[in-house]
């Protein structure tokens, strides 16, 4: 088949590749003069502080750390993002309204350590026992909150905090015979428990925020600003320049690699997009086939170390563990992931006679050669993190490597006035982050002072013990739920509230069945992660849908089709002792073995949802059905299942097998 010729733009050449955090940013403001400025400003000091704080640490406690940053980040939320009511918005210039919200943001952030509020020690003396004024802040505080939260990512997740402050206001009203029932809290009980305590405003979420994330942001920007996210393009492309499936292969391996200084599926997808789609175009993937693929490997990011998602800070947080041995746990779940892309990438260029494309694209041992060094902050945070530095100096002391690396190329120079626009941009992409993460805290607040996590967890297990006494159904019963319930949550609010929400709820009942915190902890990520695949608010699939021109709904089907393999590995995590393995916990031997056999599970899914065999050709709905029945087996982990479950995959192939033989005799006669 002849091949089809395309440029890229070459290291240096492309535009430059966004880098944020999570996938919880709508369209911000492009401010300009003297505000953009002012914003600038205020953000590099904001990221001064963040840097100061991880070396000499303010002498009051990370709560009054806590209290100045988000007095630094809630006011810009006002000025860098829209209000989306049309008759307030004056496009790019923040309106006399947004002024207001900023100055009084300011005001009600800082009101805990002024003098008219009696000084940080005052106002924590008077915990339990606010006055009038206390709570009149704290009131304006949560408005403008919920309102930095609506801005960022939408009405849903604002919602969901009332619904959870009606729960604790009203919960005293609720039939006794219910077991989420309970005394209910005071309006000052409520703003005490968000503004004066440790689970509210001021929590694990954005504590994560402004140390780990903001961090990882920071980082993010200057790297980018270096030119590593054109160079992991660029090599990607280069690297199956000659292959058949050679462009759908270059939008996984870019989306990999990119992915792992980006913890948003959206902008990498989005950034990948704009450099892979002219191949894939000329390649033959229709629109919306190209774009849930480019989705499905952006979502990726997310899964990628050694930056995962915002999530995965918490994770490490909540389970009092180092962010190294998240990273341990995330590695062979994050090959698996990206197997399954692979496979369907190799797949759908058989099924749809995908063309060759030959790329024109620098070779890779030149590339490598010139700009290899890219890759050595990356390796710099890992081995860091494995000598027992905290994940926090281990991403300065890279960010710093890579300023430093960026003089070995002229046009990556990060000049004083680059530095301080990456500074300012690694605040900036944490606001949509920050906003979610104080807004995180009205729902962990509301369930610590309720109870309200571990009844529902007791109403999980109850519903599924009432299906069935067997320890191992219950489980099996509870994981479905669970899934189920997360998947259906990650369609409401962003990755990282899913996460707080659903370990809050969903983590308890599966620690009482004796499911390590670890595999339980993961199990709850990843499922709050795949839901970003999943219609109807794929957001990496709307990305994707705006650079190809693809339909957005279509799209996103496609993009789950891509990822639907790695939604059920995640449940191997928790099913089985053995499925601690996947995350790298046990034995070398338990550890490969358990990799090798979940790897066999996502092809058998993999020939599942794309109907082809590598090597053999189309599977039929009877091969389609073994395939599943087969992987699906194979996840659970237990001898007997594995076996049955790769004689399923044997049984499948050889249908495959009976059919070419068939078809090929007929073509002879």
């Amino acid at each position: 088949m002849p091949s089809s010729q395309v440029s890229i733009p070459q290291t240096g050449d492309a535009p430059e590749v966004a880098v944020q955090v999570d996938d919880e940013e709508r369209p911000a403001r492009q401010l300009s003069g003297w505000v953009g400025t002012a914003v600038a400003v205020v953000a590099f000091v904001v990221a001064l502080l963040v840097l100061w704080q991880v070396f000499r640490p303010l002498a009051q406690g990370s709560q009054f750390y806590l209290i100045i940053f988000l007095a630094g980040v809630l006011p810009l939320v006002f000025l860098s993002y829209r209000s989306g009511l049309r008759w307030l918005d004056r496009g790019d210039r923040p309106s006399f309204l947004d002024w207001a919200l900023a100055g009084i943001a300011l005001a009600v952030c800082l009101y805990p350590v002024l003098p008219i509020g009696g000084g940080y020690n005052g106002f924590l003396d008077r915990q339990g026992l606010l006055d009038p004024l206390d709570v009149a802040m704290g009131a304006a505080l949560l408005l403008l909150v919920l309102e930095a939260c609506r801005r960022t990512t939408g009405w849903v997740l604002p919602v969901v905090c009332l619904v959870f402050l009606g729960y604790g206001y009203y919960g005293g009203f609720l039939p006794q015979s219910w077991n989420i029932a309970h005394t209910g809290l005071d309006f000052p009980e409520i703003v005490d428990a968000l503004y004066n305590s440790g689970s509210g405003f001021y929590g694990t979420p954005l504590d994560v925020a402004a140390t780990y994330i903001v961090l990882f942001t920071i980082y993010g920007a200057v790297l980018d600003l270096s030119g590593a996210g054109r160079f992991f393009v660029d090599l990607s492309v280069a690297a199956f320049r000659r292959s058949r499936s050679a462009a759908g292969r270059t939008a996984v391996a870019s989306g990999f690699l990119l992915g792992t200084v980006s913890g948003s599926g959206t902008a990498t997808a989005v950034s990948v997009g704009a450099v892979t789609w002219p191949i894939l175009r000329r390649a033959g993937y229709p629109a919306e086939q190209a774009g849930g693929m480019l989705a499905a490997a952006g979502v990726g990011a997310i899964l990628s170390p050694p930056t995962l998602g915002a999530a995965a800070f918490i994770v490490a947080e909540y389970l009092e563990v180092s962010y190294f041995t998240v990273l341990g746990w995330a590695m062979i779940p994050t090959v698996l992931y990206y197997l399954g892309i692979l496979l369907a990438v190799e797949i759908d260029a058989r099924r749809h006679g995908v063309r060759p494309v030959e790329v024109e694209a620098v070779p890779v041992w030149r590339l490598l050669a010139r700009f290899g060094y890219h890759f050595s902050s990356l390796v710099a945070i890992v081995v860091l993190l494995a000598l027992d530095v905290s994940a926090t100096k281990a991403v300065v002391y890279a960010t710093v490597l890579a300023f430093a690396l960026s003089f070995l190329d002229r046009r990556g120079w990060l000049t004083p006035r680059r530095l301080f626009e990456a500074l300012s941009a690694g605040v900036r992409g944490v606001l949509p982050v920050a906003a979610v993460c104080a807004a995180a805290g009205v729902i962990t607040a509301m369930t610590t002072k309720t109870g309200l996590g571990a009844q529902l967890a007791s109403e999980l297990l109850r519903a599924a013990r009432a299906l069935s006494d067997n320890h191992t159904v219950v489980l099996a019963l509870t994981v479905l739920f669970a899934a189920v319930a997360l998947l259906l949550l990650g369609l409401a609010v962003p990755v990282t509230a899913s996460f707080i929400i659903g370990w809050a709820i969903i983590g308890p009942a599966l620690l009482e069945l004796g499911v390590p915190a670890p595999a339980a902890a993961m199990f709850v990520f990843y499922f709050s992660v795949l839901s970003e695949v999943t219609p109807p608010t794929a957001l990496a699939a709307v990305g994707a849908s705006a650079i190809t021109g693809g339909r957005t709904i279509p799209t996103m089907w496609q993009a789950l089709k891509y990822a639907l393999p790695a939604f059920l590995a995640p449940v191997a995590f928790v099913l089985t002792d053995a499925g601690e393995h996947l995350l790298g916990r046990g034995a070398a031997l338990s550890v490969l073995w358990t990799a090798a056999v979940a790897c066999l599970a996502i092809a058998g899914l993999a020939v599942a949802t794309g109907g082809w065999v590598l090597g053999i050709g189309p599977a039929d709905r009877v091969a389609r059905v073994l395939a599943a029945a087969g992987g699906i087996l194979l996840l659970y982990l237990h001898p007997i299942a594995i076996a049955i479950g790769a004689l399923l995959l044997v049984a499948a192939v050889a249908v495959v097998l009976a059919q070419q033989k068939l078809i090929h005799k007929r073509s002879q006669t």
